[in-house]
């Protein structure tokens, strides 16, 4: 009876071990998506702040290339999708 007591609490003590590196585990990797999606809004920020530039620019007709003005702007709308689908996924 003794034995299976200690048998028990040995496994409880396993089990245990197992689930704190786990949570370990888990704790950390949800700090590094924390940070990432930080990052991530502070780029979405960062690009929105330059569209609002461009359509400034456009409308005032400050860019004498308007092709260039705009796959600069297709650049900045992909990396904030991209953004957008890390923060989502």
């Amino acid at each position: 009876m003794i034995e299976d007591i200690r048998k028990d609490v040995e496994r409880l003590i396993s089990a245990y071990e197992r689930i704190r590196a786990e949570y370990g585990h888990v704790s950390e990797e949800l700090r590094k998506c924390k940070a990432e999606n930080e990052a991530c809004k502070e780029r979405i920020v960062e690009l929105e702040r330059q569209i609002d530039n461009f359509e400034l620019q456009r409308a005032f007709g400050a860019s004498a290339d308007n092709g260039e003005a705009k796959e600069r702007i297709d650049g900045i709308i992909k990396e904030i999708r991209k953004c957008i689908s890390m923060m989502e996924g």
